[in-house]
């Protein structure tokens, strides 16, 4: 990052030295030929005023402006074109001049000026041309090295300043960096200190999000940490005890009655790890959430109903009544998670029941939102548990749940199956009173 910043910072001084001389390089230039063409009209109104040029019969062989002039080309040209006198060059080798603009202009308007550039040499001569009283027009010229071989002359320099600018750059930008980036790396040193506070105002955001995704993978693995103890030790549990019977009846030393009862604990420990492999490996899968899930619309009365009969069962076995009401339902979601939703709150209902007790399933509207409701008049939650009952291998009762099959795991598999569908989830109960769990689609 550092390396980033420093390269950026001289870039942006290369890039600015150059436009920066470009730009000062064209200026000048532009007052320069300004300065060039005044100094031209001034030249060539003080020759007029001289009146040296005003006779047509002078001896153009004794004019002599060689010397007098060494930068300045002088040419007097007649009304015809023909040059009678040139300072730099014989007359009699010169071409009619009549075509040239300077020289048109001049015999229109009184004065003339033109520019001709020689890419050859690099160089711009400079043309002013004065009308004088006799009809006759005198010009001078002088030349000038064009903007690029300007531009050439001052490379060498510009480089040079380049190169001192980069070096300054180079050692400012990176304690410039290190300034800037010392309270990024202070925040980040301090993400478990919730009372440090960034000295850049625009960091604030930043350090609030990070801290809380510090938090949150924290929480991940603590939670993660803990589901791996509760796993191993809610599978440690029934292996025990199949192991434990297994070794008894390999030893021979139990009667016919007490085989059939160790069986029968073999087997129901064996079903209840069965039970517990399930559930963990369905959580796993809804930890994935699949994206190609597969939602469409359905009747979720219909849906509940269709978990009624292996309620009832259940139910029956616990001498708790199940009932169904409500009316017909129409949401998006994935049936057989629904089912699955429905059946893990109705056996929750029923395993933490009485005997003699009620399980009411309702499907209707709350609020203009689906919604589906189990309610049961068993033994409750109290206010402190409530928080946590949704919790991996939480249980309120844990006698109880081990006593009725219970893994531990249904609200949490619930509590996943309403998120993968945007639904929501309130809780009522009161110990000795019962429970309500309602989901909002």
């Amino acid at each position: 990052m550092k390396r980033s910043i420093n390269i950026r910072l001289v870039g942006i001084a290369i890039l600015a030295i150059t436009a920066t001389v470009l730009g000062i390089t064209i200026i000048y230039y532009n007052l320069f030929e300004k300065q060039v063409r005044s100094d031209l009209s001034i030249s060539a109104k003080l020759l007029k005023d001289t009146r040296y040029f005003e006779s047509v019969n002078i001896d153009t062989d004794n004019i002599d402006l060689s010397t007098d002039l060494d930068e300045l080309r002088v040419t007097w040209i007649d009304k015809d074109g023909t040059v009678l006198y040139d300072n730099d060059a014989s007359a009699d080798l010169l071409s009619n001049h009549n075509d040239r603009p300077e020289i048109r202009q001049a015999f229109d308007q009184g004065e003339g000026e033109a520019v001709r550039r020689s890419n050859t040499m690099n160089k711009d001569t400079f043309y002013y041309a004065v009308l004088l009283d006799n009809g006759t027009v005198l010009r001078v010229a002088t030349d000038v090295q064009s903007l690029w071989s300007v531009f050439m002359s001052v490379t060498p320099i510009i480089l040079l300043i380049i190169l001192l600018i980069i070096t300054i750059c180079i050692v400012f930008s990176h304690l410039l960096t290190i300034q800037l980036l010392r309270p990024v790396e202070q925040m980040a040193a301090n993400l478990e200190n919730a009372d440090y506070e960034s000295p850049y105002r625009e960091l604030d955001p930043l350090s609030e999000m990070l801290r809380k995704q510090h938090t949150d993978v924290l929480a991940a693995a603590k939670a993660r940490q803990d589901f791996t103890a509760n796993v191993s030790h809610e599978l440690k549990t029934p292996l025990t005890a199949i192991s434990g019977y297994a070794e008894l009846l390999e030893s021979g030393m139990v009667g016919q009655e007490q085989q059939n009862h160790f069986y029968q604990e073999i087997r129901k420990n064996a079903d209840r790890l069965l039970a517990l492999i399930n559930d963990i490996l369905r959580l796993s899968d809804l930890d994935r959430k699949d994206p190609e899930l597969e939602f469409s619309e359905f009747d979720l009365y219909e849906a509940a109903k269709e978990c009624m009969e292996a309620l009832s069962v259940s139910g029956g076995q616990r001498d708790v009544t199940i009932e169904l009401e409500g009316d017909s339902q129409i949401i998006r979601g994935n049936k057989d998670m629904i089912k699955e939703l429905v059946e893990n709150l109705g056996q929750n209902a029923i395993r933490y029941n009485n005997p003699g007790g009620k399980v009411k399933i309702s499907v209707g509207v709350i609020d203009g939102q689906t919604s589906l409701t189990v309610k049961d008049n068993g033994i409750g939650i109290p206010a402190s548990e409530q928080q946590r009952i949704f919790e991996r291998f939480y249980r309120v009762d844990k006698s109880r749940s081990k006593a009725t099959g219970g893994t531990g795991l249904g609200l949490a598999i619930v509590k996943h199956i309403v998120e993968l569908h945007d639904a929501k989830i309130e809780l009522d109960s009161a110990p000795g009173v019962g429970t309500t769990i309602t989901v909002i689609f």
